[in-house]
């Protein structure tokens, strides 16, 4: 009886996928069925870098909130997505990501249902050599078409249907492009307005603006010389991309692209590429990882390395926009190393610490502490965070996954299990989508059930 349900449970997902209204009415009565009013069981893409709205959250409902009774379950382990610490994107009945195979950085496709490689596209010539081998780019999807940054500079456009590449560019080669220290590019690609935005790096093209159909130059956006400036560390800052990834902002009036790079935060005006503002006081000489996280006028952002956190507010002055800051909090008070932060009715949960993960809430508008900051939690090492209806999950280098309740009130674990396949460090962020957990491990991808 089981085995039928889930079985019927899968038949309507796919018939919500086909987007028909006859479907879509006969899907909704064999779920309603299934598992009864008020329960959700649609599929929910997350087409991208941190979902839908690149904020981490899944918008999924009535899943499972308590891992302590009910542990996740195994549902299949795909082989063969190469080695690489990126996360996935799922749209309709296939995942997507990236991964260094035997001849070069990859991109990989695989059925939701099953786990079974679909295609591998090949993106690179070669394997991309630097400091922890392995892609770190998750592909946006679009449409029939998805795009993905390689670890040496190489941004690629295929077919979802057979992974062909339709054009691909590359960042050095293209825009004398350059990273802020030696690890490799770690950019997902975020595609607006019929564009694809990415971030080469350097002083000539800092950012770019792509067609998104054939990969030409829209518009470039130049950086100012600033020479001998130093971060918060004292360190001198580079000019080069850091590991973030682009997110929108439409604050103060003006729609914008914000990014994290080697000198700090900036904001980007989408219609030209025009620098508007920039703020260096998060930026560290070593690795400016974390993406910001964007709400009305105000921008969080943080950085590891002793480096700290600060809120802004982004205010319209002319043709320029000014980054006011709200607060700023020193490295040792707050500080994410990579792993993301989550921003929930008002308060912002995280990884707390340089490579701790030391689970932690925030108030938004004040920086004020409401519970963690020291306190260990199943895991050990930095913590990438997800967010699923009112709760956290939070996967720990050392490859524990916790859930944790998003409330100010207190910090409750709901429950915390090992997967099935650790090999370290698992670094790719957790993915929600249809009532099940993606987490990807090197050459492996783990999909568990949440209903």
């Amino acid at each position: 009886m089981v085995k039928q349900r889930e079985t019927l449970l899968g038949w309507a997902s796919r018939l919500h996928e086909c987007a028909k209204p006859s479907y879509l009415g006969l899907a909704c009565v064999v779920a309603g069925l299934l598992v009864g009013p008020g329960h959700c069981c649609w599929a929910k893409d997350w087409p991208q870098w941190r979902g839908p709205h690149r904020d981490g959250i899944s918008r999924e409902t009535k899943l499972n909130s308590d891992w302590q009774a009910k542990p996740p379950r195994l549902l299949w382990t795909a082989t063969g997505m190469g080695a690489g610490y990126a996360s996935v994107a799922v749209v309709g009945n296939q995942i997507f990501s990236t991964g260094n195979l035997e001849q070069g950085q990859a991109v990989v496709a695989v059925d939701v249902q099953e786990g079974r490689i679909q295609w591998t596209s090949q993106a690179t010539k070669a394997v991309p050599r630097h400091g922890y081998p392995g892609s770190r780019s998750t592909p946006a999807v679009d449409g029939d078409r998805l795009y993905a940054v390689m670890s040496d500079g190489t941004i690629a456009c295929l077919r979802r249907s057979n992974g062909e590449v339709v054009w691909r560019r590359q960042f050095q080669a293209d825009w004398n492009g350059q990273m802020m220290s030696v690890w490799g590019y770690a950019e997902s690609p975020l595609v607006d307005d019929g564009r694809v935005i990415c971030t080469p790096g350097g002083s000539a093209a800092m950012m770019v603006a792509l067609d998104k159909q054939t990969g030409a130059e829209v518009w470039a956006t130049r950086m100012p010389n600033y020479p001998d400036e130093n971060g918060s560390n004292g360190q001198p800052l580079h000019d080069g991309a850091g590991y973030s990834s682009v997110v929108i902002s439409h604050a103060g009036g003006v729609k914008q692209y914000i990014q994290l790079i080697g000198r700090g935060v900036i904001g980007v005006r989408a219609s030209d590429g025009k620098l508007l503002w920039r703020y260096r006081d998060v930026a560290n000489a070593t690795a400016n990882i974390p993406t910001p996280v964007v709400h009305n006028d105000f921008v969080f952002c943080s950085t590891g390395y002793q480096t700290g956190s600060a809120l802004l507010r982004l205010v319209a002055d002319g043709e320029q926009v000014k980054a006011q800051e709200i607060y700023r909090l020193e490295g040792k008070a707050l500080q994410n190393h990579h792993g993301g932060s989550v921003l929930l009715d008002g308060y912002l949960y995280l990884g707390n610490g340089h490579n701790k993960g030391f689970p932690t809430c925030v108030e938004w508008k004040t920086g004020k502490r409401m519970w963690g900051g020291r306190m260990r939690g199943p895991g050990s090492g930095s913590a990438a965070v997800a967010a699923y209806d009112g709760h956290l999950i939070f996967r720990y280098q050392s490859g524990e996954v916790a859930l944790i309740e998003a409330t100010p009130e207190a910090y409750r674990l709901k429950g915390s299990f090992r997967p099935d396949y650790v090999q370290g460090p698992s670094w790719a962020h957790p993915v929600v989508s249809g009532g099940r957990l993606f987490l990807r491990e090197q050459d492996k991808l783990m999909c568990y059930d949440l209903r």
